[in-house]
């Protein structure tokens, strides 16, 4: 059991010296990794004096990537500032020369304060911060890196100064999201500037107003055919007599049709819907509304 313990903190905490695996737990969706702190003591971080007395402990999630596309959870018990201090003890991860870099602005405090941030493309992550933009500065990072081939950057005067005086031997290109992002502000000011024309192109393929078509004189029958409101009426009377014959009551006809119970029972009494339509019927229930 003590091999494994220690194959497995070799191979998860490798650049952890005072670190211990205490289990692995995979499942379907997770890895969970519980570990903990097995040094002595540690050197205080205020006064710098070495103290083996333990103080208190607690739990801490570090964050980590996928691997195998599973999450990856890390549970590892710590004495108070341990985290801290074994974070400062980590070795700077090697960075292998990049080939194709991109390069961008980030800022620390937005509107004030801007650095300069290297990505590389080829493997999506970042490698390196400027503390400012400066075309000097640029150029003197890309001076120290002379393998780099291509370089990916916004439109901002000061990267295209200092990825020429720099990187004389790299092309420079426009980045995916900048592309777009321009095309789509070259767009909508066309539109802006074009919209009159386009409002004529409109008029003419919709071609001319139809002329509207004279009125019918209204029918002088009391139950027109074709007229919205007496179809509405033979529709609802219909209804109301095929419900009881599938066993509805009138009280479930009136929920399950939302009528009032006024209406159900004028709609049951009439043997033919035309004999709603008698007198002023246009002022009656199943009249327009």
């Amino acid at each position: 059991m003590e091999e494994v313990a220690l194959r497995l903190k070799e191979l998860l905490l490798p650049s952890i010296a005072d670190g211990a695996v205490l289990s692995v737990d995979v499942s379907a969706e997770i890895v969970r990794v519980d570990a903990q702190c097995i040094a002595d003591g540690a050197v205080c971080p205020v006064c710098g004096i070495w103290s083996n007395r333990l103080h208190g402990s607690y739990l801490r999630f570090p964050a980590d990537v996928p691997s195998g596309g599973r999450s990856v959870v890390l549970q590892l018990k710590v004495r108070r500032s341990t985290v801290l201090r074994l974070v400062a003890a980590l070795p700077d991860p090697k960075v292998a020369a990049p080939r194709v870099v991109g390069v961008d602005e980030y800022a620390t405090r937005k509107g004030r304060h801007y650095g300069t941030v290297f990505v590389d493309i080829e493997i999506r992550r970042p490698i390196d911060l400027l503390p400012d933009r400066e075309a000097s500065s640029l150029a003197a990072w890309l001076a120290e890196r002379p393998g780099i081939e291509v370089i990916c950057r916004d439109r901002a005067p000061f990267f295209a100064e200092g990825a020429a005086a720099g990187a004389p031997q790299a092309v420079q290109v426009a980045d995916r999201w900048h592309l777009w992002h321009n095309l789509s502000e070259a767009a909508e000011r066309a539109v802006a500037q074009h919209r009159n024309c386009l409002r004529a192109l409109v008029r003419a393929a919709h071609g001319p107003e139809p002329v509207p078509a004279p009125e019918e004189e209204p029918s002088g029958s009391p139950w027109p055919t074709g007229h919205r409101f007496a179809d509405r009426t033979r529709a609802r009377h219909a209804a109301v007599h095929a419900l009881p014959e599938a066993g509805h009551s009138r009280r479930l006809i009136q929920r399950q049709l939302g009528m009032t119970w006024r209406t159900v029972k004028q709609l049951a009494d009439a043997a033919a819907p035309e004999e709603l339509f008698t007198g002023q019927w246009q002022n009656g229930p199943f009249g327009p509304r």
